[in-house]
């Protein structure tokens, strides 16, 4: 039985404006659990709260309200030395590869900066072998270490990330828009390389995506979010083929996609999606065409439709 490494509960980070009042509901309210050598994939909009959960579930940022359990521990009831050893358990690897990496310093010393962190880390030769270790599991080669980042492409950039945050053997990765700077064949290089090394090192990994077509490649489940609330969670495979919000049947119908011998339903049209709609009870009330009073009047709670497929919707399986 897979063991349980990140568990989200009721998670919230909300923003206030001028006089105290909450202006922003980022995240507002997220649970999920993954387990070791599995992914969650995450997809929505920009703006959808994405990155700020991200943030949340590496105690960058605290919440307003909610845990994170990581390993069995509350990462935000921990003194600070405690959370700085935690940290080294979980890594993230961003959205920008050359951005994220020092430019004056050289390849070894930014892959092996997290062992700073660690008292009883290797050092000296044993630390340059565990350097040119991580590099060969990311195809690079161990004498690139004495490179700079400009010396790269943007895939090899990115490799050195990967190989950054697996540095410390850590038991979760997470991936924020870690492909969407990448071509397409460089995508589906790093997105091989990431199944690769989660199936050797039983890796947990959350995968942040505006795509799905990466998301559906990778993550073994998927939440889609929409103004800091997922709306839908399941199976990738049955997500992809069963879609239940209609939310995500506009993404879907949205993915560009080759073309084929059928011709693809064409999206109901949505109404306009306008500013301060935020005191909706469903926050996509506003843009669904499947929009009726009783969408406006109270919070939808999560519907089992399947075994693990939930759909937050007022008409979950009626539409």
């Amino acid at each position: 039985m897979s063991v349980s490494v990140l568990e989200v509960r009721d998670l919230a980070r909300h923003f206030r404006g001028r006089g105290g009042a909450v202006a922003l509901k980022a995240v507002d309210g997220v649970s999920f659990e993954i387990a070791e050598g599995s992914t969650l994939g995450v997809v929505g909009e920009s703006g959808s709260g994405k990155t700020t959960l991200a943030r949340l579930v590496m105690a960058l940022d605290r919440p307003t309200a909610g845990e994170v359990i990581f390993a069995g521990h509350d990462l935000f009831a921990q003194p600070a030395a405690e959370l700085a050893r935690l940290r080294r358990g979980f890594q993230m690897v961003f959205q920008d590869p050359y951005g994220s990496l020092d430019p004056r310093m050289s390849v070894g010393r930014i892959i092996a900066e997290p062992l700073h962190l660690e008292p009883s880390a290797p050092r000296g030769a044993a630390r340059r072998a565990r350097v040119a270790e991580v590099l060969a599991d990311v195809g690079l080669e161990p004498s690139d270490a004495g490179r700079r980042p400009h010396q790269f492409s943007g895939g090899q950039r990115q490799r050195i990330a990967i190989a950054r945050a697996l540095i410390s053997r850590p038991r979760l990765v997470i991936a924020d828009e870690p492909v969407s700077a990448l071509d397409l064949s460089v995508q589906a290089q790093v997105l091989n390389l990431l199944m690769d090394l989660r199936d050797r090192e039983r890796l947990a990994f959350l995968f942040i995506s505006h795509n799905l077509a990466v998301v559906e490649f990778l993550a073994d489940r998927i939440a889609v979010m929409y103004r800091g609330r997922f709306v839908e969670t399941g199976p990738a495979e049955e997500i992809f083929r069963r879609p239940m919000h209609p939310y995500t049947r506009l993404l879907l119908e949205s993915e560009p996609r080759l073309a084929s011998g059928r011709r693809r339903a064409r999206p109901a049209p949505l109404r306009e999606d306008r500013a301060g709609d935020w005191t909706h009870a469903c926050a996509f009330a506003p843009r669904c065409p499947h929009a009726t009073m009783d969408c406006t009047a109270r919070t939808p709670a999560p519907t089992a439709l399947a075994a693990g497929h939930d759909v937050t919707c007022h008409h979950a399986g009626k539409i």
